[in-house]
């Protein structure tokens, strides 16, 4: 309530807005014939600006139209003081035709140009035409000489013939002789490599190997099992060094090394021969192999 009795000794005028919208109201009604007046009498100004630019434009136009038709150098010079005495009406639109009749000139004397070039391509191509269809120039043969005597010519004229074909004969185009000799130096080349191969020492290919060859227990004559291993003799066969390396519970193996050719010895070969001896021998394992 004392909020209220507050607001109510308040002076607040809560109505302004209503009062705004009459003035403005008021103001619109008074003002409205002044307001219309004056967008038509911009309109009317604009439209004159607008006929007085499309004027200048088409007397532009005109003088671009007579100074392209003209080639003489005086004439130009006419267009341009025409062009601008029409232009001078409207000074903003000097600038733009005086730079449009500039390009223009350039872009007509740069079609001449193209045209002129044009004109002596063409007149070359015509050129290699007509000498493409000129029709080939006839052979005529010469005529036979009168004379009181005509079988002595022809006995003249057919007896170098006969020479000619005679010297034909003789000439050899096949070259035999020349290809007897060739055939014979090639043979001799091929006997000469041959034998220089015969000569030469081939390569053998070798092979180096370590055997693993395993007793039967601790108690094996290993001195013995490795005179037995040696006692393997072979062609290409070599062997090398032997070691007795451990195996376990007392028990040693003899690893061996050896030098083998391919072609002549394998590992088959050599543990068939070892464990031949089944007394010292219980088996044989290849341990390396390595080509030399």
């Amino acid at each position: 309530m004392a909020s209220v009795d507050f607001l109510a000794k308040e002076k607040i005028w809560f109505d302004k807005p209503q009062y705004d919208e009459a003035e403005r109201r008021f103001y619109e009604h008074k003002n409205g014939g002044a307001v219309q007046t004056m967008p038509d009498v911009g309109a009317n100004a604009i439209l004159q600006d607008i006929a007085r630019a499309r004027e200048n434009i088409q007397k532009s136009l005109a003088g671009l139209k007579t100074s392209l038709c003209s080639r003489g150098s005086a004439q130009p010079s006419l267009n341009h003081q025409s062009l601008l005495n029409a232009g001078s009406n409207n000074p903003a639109d000097q600038g733009e035709i005086i730079s449009r009749i500039k390009s223009l000139e350039l872009e007509n004397k740069s079609l001449h140009k193209v045209v002129d070039d044009l004109r002596a391509a063409l007149s070359r191509l015509e050129c290699r035409v007509a000498v493409l269809e000129k029709p080939p120039v006839p052979v005529t043969a010469a005529p036979p000489q009168s004379c009181t005597n005509g079988s002595a010519v022809q006995q003249k004229s057919s007896a170098p013939a006969k020479e000619d074909e005679e010297d034909d004969d003789d000439i050899d185009l096949f070259g035999s002789d020349e290809d007897e000799e060739a055939d014979k130096l090639k043979e001799q080349r091929l006997k000469e490599y041959a034998e220089k191969k015969a000569k030469k020492p081939a390569i053998i290919a070798k092979s180096s190997i370590l055997l693993d060859v395993k007793p039967w227990d601790d108690e094996t004559d290993m001195k013995k099992l490795e005179e037995c291993v040696r006692s393997v003799q072979a062609d290409g066969l070599l062997w090398g060094a032997s070691k007795l390396v451990p195996v376990g519970y007392g028990i040693k193996k003899l690893q061996i090394s050896c030098v083998v050719e391919d072609d002549k010895v394998g590992t088959d070969l050599l543990e068939e021969e070892i464990t031949k001896f089944e007394d010292f021998v219980q088996s044989v394992d290849v341990a390396a192999f390595n080509k030399i």
